[in-house]
């Protein structure tokens, strides 16, 4: 009995704070003190400047062979290459509307790892998490981009070349963080204390200013339209992937703080980029937004699961 209320507390502790902050963005918005402008311009801080910082700082004051967990990395590339491949082919035949075939596939793998992944690792083992999920963030979040772009340019017949992607990648602030970090870190150098605790300021505003955003971003207003796909979307990126993740990472040998990770960041929300980057292409983007909405909330729900079945088995 105490194993299991050890499991339950441990599994509230992950989730719990960012419920809560992610209800108070909801509040905050109703009652006016937050507002569009507020969550654009947050939005950008976070993306463009705060978490990169975090990525930079933890990579970089980190042994390079604890950062670079390349077992791990390449076990998300691979699981996430063979769970687009299955996507690509269910669409076909559960999704009606051609059109909305690629913003179904991208709901349901590309995950909110930036965000509520990282915050989710670093709620249930501190530093550890952060250092372990900041490398397989940056490298999978580049897959997640060109998946993106193939999925959804399939289905909506438009067309981006190869150096146009090249370009989108080289320039994303999240990937320009972490390159600037990994030869620091290679080399073992110390950062000045001026440089490294002006980039902890931004560092420590991440995840709060991040989470409150999301709140207030949340639009359950649409929800009527296109219910049936975004249930079904969200079913498979908070159930399905989360344990294919777990049980192949199992088989694969995964254990500890590796195994949590996968399944923390694998069973994290639908990233907001993808509304993005659906809008931009001319997509269907109230689904996109109720997939988004609907897995943000549900995640709070299948992640205290996953982490409550993991931590009672002693496998998290």
């Amino acid at each position: 009995m105490n194993e299991l209320l050890d499991a339950l507390a441990f599994s509230f502790s992950v989730t719990g704070p960012i419920f809560v902050v992610l209800t108070l963005g909801v509040g905050l918005m109703r009652v006016g003190l937050l507002n569009d402008n507020f969550v654009d311009t947050g939005a950008k801080l976070v993306f463009n400047v705060a978490l990169p910082a975090l990525l930079f700082i933890s990579i970089s004051k980190t042994q390079f062979d604890a950062a670079a967990n390349f077992d791990l990395i390449l076990f998300g590339l691979l699981g996430t290459g063979l769970i687009f491949l299955v996507l690509e082919w269910a669409a076909r035949r559960w999704v009606p509307v051609a059109t909305d075939r690629g913003v179904f596939v991208q709901g349901c793998f590309r995950s909110n790892m930036g965000i509520i992944g990282l915050a989710y690792c670093v709620n249930a083992y501190g530093d550890a998490g952060l250092v372990a999920a900041s490398l397989y963030l940056g490298i999978v979040t580049i897959f997640y981009n060109v998946l993106a772009v193939i999925t959804l340019s399939r289905s909506l017949g438009t067309h981006r070349s190869l150096g146009q992607l090249a370009k989108g990648i080289a320039r994303n602030p999240l990937i320009i963080g972490i390159v600037l970090a990994l030869p620091v870190s290679w080399a073992g150098i110390e950062l000045p204390a001026l440089l490294r605790q002006s980039g902890e300021y931004f560092a420590n505003l991440t995840l709060p200013l991040a989470l409150l955003c999301t709140g207030a971003a949340l639009d359950f207003g649409q929800l009527r339209r296109d219910l049936r796909t975004t249930l079904v979307a969200a079913g498979i990126k908070l159930i399905a992937v989360p344990v294919l993740f777990v049980l192949c990472g199992l088989l694969a040998g995964f254990q500890g703080i590796d195994l949590g990770v996968l399944m923390l960041m694998s069973g994290a929300p639908t990233a907001a980029a993808s509304y993005v980057m659906v809008r931009a292409m001319g997509g269907n983007a109230v689904l996109a937004a109720n997939i988004i909405a609907v897995t943000t909330l549900g995640s709070i729900l299948t992640t205290s699961l996953g982490v409550l079945v993991l931590r009672a088995a002693g496998l998290m």
